[in-house]
């Protein structure tokens, strides 16, 4: 039997003893979502369409993927995807500013030996090609954020009806304090994880330090994890703020 075959049926069984039906949906959206990202991939590759608006509309659908179809549409979970859309959009804006003027779309010199046969003049703005990779590698984190400050405050309020929406975002924010050290360092985590044969091979060449930082590949990747911590730094006050807002109004509609 295939490796990966095996490997996603331990996963289903795994996933469907632990979540139950949540476990299954959970497993079926992992399809649904590399789907979305397959076709988005497929339209990128038209010159004719911009990557950012395809990279906002994949956004859209897997978040109303990952968290609709496996939470079901509640409070939370609309919460967390208002949370997670603004939070993408003004992260959006901010890393094609960035990549714009920090120059490290394209190709490195690592890179050269292996694209020699190829032609490079295939029509597509790298630079909003970047942004659009950055912004897929980072909206996990981000609905990982935005679902459990949801989660968290929902908690707080229900246990609290009476807080004031101030104390609410102030509770909600301590809480996401936990959750930035832990998320950030997971994504710094991923980076050296998938980029270690990388470092190696500068380490074989002799790179020094300074050569190994100004390293197109290495500063790109770089970048790519320090606008993901923005990310989800910047997702905590924005889901914050969503959920103190929805939940002190639901409150207020109720005794009206």
């Amino acid at each position: 039997m295939n490796v990966i075959v095996l490997l996603s049926i331990i996963l289903f069984l795994l996933m469907m003893i632990v979540g139950g039906k949540k476990g299954v949906r959970s497993f079926i959206s992992l399809f649904l979502n590399f789907g979305v990202i397959m076709f988005a991939i497929f339209l990128m590759t038209n010159p004719q369409w911009n990557p950012i608006i395809i990279t906002i509309i994949a956004c859209v659908f897997i978040s109303c993927i990952s968290l609709f179809f496996i939470n079901d549409v509640n409070s939370k979970t609309i919460a967390a995807f208002i949370s997670t859309i603004i939070t993408i959009v003004l992260l959006l804006f901010f890393i094609v500013i960035v990549t714009k003027y920090a120059m490290i779309q394209g190709f490195g010199e690592e890179e050269i030996n292996e694209l020699g046969v190829f032609s490079l003049f295939i029509g597509i703005d790298f630079t909003k090609l970047l942004a659009s990779v950055i912004i897929m590698s980072t909206i996990g984190a981000i609905m990982d954020v935005a679902i459990s400050m949801a989660a968290s405050m929902h908690e707080i309020f229900n246990n609290n009806p009476s807080i004031s929406r101030r104390d609410l975002f102030a509770s909600g924010l301590s809480v996401g304090r936990d959750i930035l050290g832990a998320d950030t360092n997971t994504l710094f985590f991923v980076f050296f994880g998938g980029y270690l044969a990388l470092l190696l091979w500068f380490k074989d060449l002799h790179y020094s330090i300074g050569g190994i930082i100004n390293s197109k590949i290495f500063s790109a990747e770089m970048i790519s994890i320090l606008c993901a911590g923005i990310g989800v730094a910047l997702s905590l006050p924005i889901a914050a703020g969503i959920n103190a807002y929805l939940l002190v109004r639901k409150r207020e509609k109720q005794q009206a």
